[in-house]
């Protein structure tokens, strides 16, 4: 069962043990480790991420935006489908 106090940053919990999380803050967490990996950033999972990031400072355009809504929700659909709706 989940509690209210969040595991990330992980942190030990008022009874000595790893804390817990909501189950509302668990998806946002997963939510955020898509969209922020980088492709290639982890070791055993060399697709998980989205890529986003390397989005940040390009010049900005109709076909960017399209572009960059296609990579959020391919990447989320992708990895957390089961636990979201896109």
């Amino acid at each position: 069962m989940y509690s209210s106090k969040p595991n990330v940053p992980f942190r030990i919990g008022s009874s000595g043990r790893t804390a817990d999380t909501t189950l509302e803050d668990h998806v946002r967490d997963l939510v955020e480790q898509v969209l922020f990996t980088a492709p290639g950033e982890r070791v055993n999972r060399p697709d998980l991420g989205s890529g986003l990031l390397q989005m940040t400072f390009a010049p900005n355009s109709d076909e960017l935006v399209a572009a960059t809504q296609f990579l959020v929700q391919g990447a989320l659909q992708q990895w957390l489908g089961d636990a979201i709706a896109i």
